[in-house]
């Protein structure tokens, strides 16, 4: 009896790892400003409220790709993100209660 137990104990932690890694996706912002290093932060910092907007939290690396434009520079950022909570209501990119 203790055995099969342990063995519903195991599967049930296994189905709830799996659910848990199954609500991960990549999530992008895109930062436009007049230098690099702006665009670079807009992106960056606008990904991070994104992320956590949506009840997420980063997981890995943060991929960044910058092109300079003729007058603007535009980043785009991109992490793989997985699901700990309820959404929270945002405005924008930059504004998240």
């Amino acid at each position: 009896m203790r055995s099969l137990t342990l063995a519903l104990a195991a599967a049930a932690f296994c189905a709830f790892s799996a659910t848990a890694q199954a609500d991960c996706r990549r999530v992008a912002a895109v930062g436009e400003a007049v230098t690099h290093d702006i665009a670079y932060l807009f992106s960056t910092h606008g990904l991070a409220n994104v992320i956590y907007g949506q009840g997420r939290v980063g997981k890995g690396p943060v991929r960044t790709k910058c092109e300079d434009g003729s007058s603007m520079t535009t980043c785009h950022s991109s992490q793989m993100a997985c699901r700990v909570s309820t959404p929270k209501p945002c405005l924008g990119a930059w504004l998240c209660f």
